[in-house]
Parts: structure tokens; C-alpha cells; sequence
């Protein structure tokens, strides 16, 4: 182990590092209080062997200050002459992990060493584990808003953050604009080319929206079956058509073949754009609802464009 002493005596240095070098322990020396915090921070050490009675401030001080700080735990064992209940309570109550006796008796504080390296071990095991178990809830997490088939966010991560982005735009009075888009013919594009041509293409157009989403803020994701919505936080209307003419020529270059339709052409899609800026605030659903109205005029006058939500 890595073991910090914190002795101001240099006799009690040289004797306890006598004990712990045969057994190969690196030991980093401090011969006052406030040179024990120093090198605690810029070592990170492994153990502590602290005397109590030190001229400035005493091991108990420093143990209080170890044990304040940020840093991970570290066990501390007490070294004094002092041997009253008292004085072990006190060494407990500042922090202190054990208590030796001085002189050190070699056998006792190897003894002492082994312990609290099982101690040590254990702790990192368990430090090891929660970290796991943190990763494996953020993937977890993540796969609970994310669409399966495409990999974008899915129509649960949207209703978390709809809400959320709607109140921010009110309170500090900025614009919002969402995108409803359809893919035009899916089902005859499914019945002509198959499950897995028509799952290949929700993959393709996703990425595109994906794309799309320029800023950190901007989202894309999976509405349910072949509808997708982006939601643009602090842009006005005309932004969100410059997103949307840019998603319909990002789909168009995409050259899928759509068989399903006379005469023969590609696939494209349908946008519908609702922008808002007011000193009212709206309800998610409201401001989905003026998109998808938007959405329904556009492939009522021909599809493979957008219409923009007018009250």
C-alpha cells in the first residue's frame, strides 16, 4: 500500500518505517499536521498513520480536515502515548478508523495494515460495483427514450421534454417550432416492397431528421409507426421552414424507390410546422395538435411538402 505517516518526530519516522518496509509498503512522510493534508491531497494515499500530539495543528484537526474534504475515503489509524478511553473516543469522533498505542509494537500494526487493506479492498469493490450499477441505469434509461428500430429518441422521451421546453420558452419568452412528419404512402410502401424495405427506410429518413437537428437543443424522434417529430427550442417560423425544406430535399435525396405508387417515383414526405411565440403559455398537446393540422393540409394539397399551423 501506499502509506502516508504523519510524525513530527524523526525518530518515530525512521522506527515505523523499519516495520513497513520488509512488507514492500511505499511510505510517504509528513512531519507536521499541514504537511499531512498537502501530501493526502497529492498523493492519495492508500492508508494513514497519523500521530495525535504534533506541534500546529494536532492528528485530530487533520483527520477532521481529511475527512472533510471531497476526496475518497482513506482509513486512518491514530498513533499516540496517550491511552485513556477518552482519548480513543476522540480519535474515533474525528475520524479516526483505529487507534495504536505508541511505541508501535510491529506485530500489532501489521496486523493492523492487513485489516485495513481488506477494508480498502472492499470498499473499492463496492465503489467499482455502484459505478456499474450507474452505467447500467443510464443505458437502461437511455433505452427506455429511444426508439428500437431507428435509434432516435422515441414519442416517451418527447412527452418528458415537450412540457419542459414549452414552460422555458414562455418564461423567458422565446420562440418554439415542432415538425410533424409523415412518410407519404407507407402502407402501400410496405404492401409493394416488405416489412424489412419499409423498416430500412424508417432507418434512412431518421437519420435524416437526425441531420437535421443542427443544435443541441434540436431533437428529432419517432412519433409512432411512420411519423416523426422534430422539436426546434428558441427558433420562429422561419427557421422551422428552413429545417423543413431542408428535410423534404435531405429525403428526396435520398432516392428511395416507391414502387407502391403510379407512376413510379420515390419516397417522400409530408411536414406540417407549428411555430409559437406568446405571452400565453400552451399545453403540449395544443401545440402538437396545430402541427398536425399543419401536417393535414400539406398532404391534402399534394404531399411531399410543408404547411404552416395558422390559427
Amino acid at each position: 500500500m501506499k502509506i502516508l505517516l504523519v510524525d513530527d518526530s524523526k525518530i518515530e519516522q525512521m522506527v515505523i518505517s523499519s516495520y513497513l518496509d520488509p512488507q514492500k509498503h511505499h511510505v510517504i512522510i509528513a512531519s507536521s499536521g499541514e504537511e499531512g493534508v498537502e501530501l493526502f491531497h497529492a498523493q492519495q494515499p492508500d492508508l494513514i498513520l497519523l500521530d495525535v500530539m504534533m506541534p500546529g495543528i494536532d492528528g485530530y484537526e487533520v483527520a477532521k480536515r481529511i475527512r472533510q474534504s471531497n476526496e475518497p475515503w482513506v482509513p486512518i489509524i491514530f498513533l499516540s502515548g496517550k491511552t485513556s478511553s477518552e482519548d480513543l473516543a476522540e480519535g474515533i469522533a474525528a475520524g479516526g478508523d483505529d487507534y495504536l498505542t505508541k511505541p508501535v509494537d510491529p506485530l500489532v500494526l501489521s496486523a493492523k495494515l492487513q485489516a485495513m487493506d481488506r477494508i480498502a479492498k472492499m470498499r473499492a469493490q463496492l465503489i467499482e460495483t455502484t459505478i456499474q450499477l450507474e452505467q447500467a441505469n443510464q443505458e437502461l434509461k437511455q433505452l427506455t427514450l429511444s426508439d428500437g428500430l431507428t435509434g432516435i429518441a422515441n414519442r416517451r422521451y418527447l412527452d418528458q421534454s415537450l412540457p419542459a421546453e414549452l414552460n422555458r420558452a414562455f418564461r423567458e419568452q422565446l420562440p418554439i417550432s415542432v415538425l410533424l412528419i409523415d412518410v407519404d404512402h407507407f402502407k402501400k410502401f410496405n404492401d409493394h416492397h416488405g416489412h424489412l424495405e419499409g423498416d430500412d427506410c424508417l432507418k434512412k429518413i431518421a437519420q435524416q431528421l437526425k441531420s437535421a437537428c443542427r443544435r443541441g437543443s434540436d431533437f428529432a424522434c419517432r412519433y409512432g409507426g411512420e411519423e416523426f417529430c422534430v422539436l426546434l427550442p428558441n427558433t420562429d417560423i422561419t427557421g422551422a421552414t428552413a429545417v423543413a425544406s431542408n428535410i423534404l430535399n435531405s429525403i428526396a435525396s435520398l432516392n428511395i424507390i416507391h414502387r407502391g405508387i403510379e407512376p413510379v417515383g420515390h419516397v417522400t414526405v409530408s411536414i406540417g410546422v407549428h411555430s409559437h411565440q406568446s405571452c400565453e403559455p400552451i399545453k403540449a398537446n395544443d401545440f402538437l395538435a396545430g402541427a398536425d393540422a399543419a401536417l393535414y393540409q400539406a398532404k391534402h394539397a399534394g404531399r411531399a411538402q410543408y404547411a404552416i399551423f395558422k390559427p
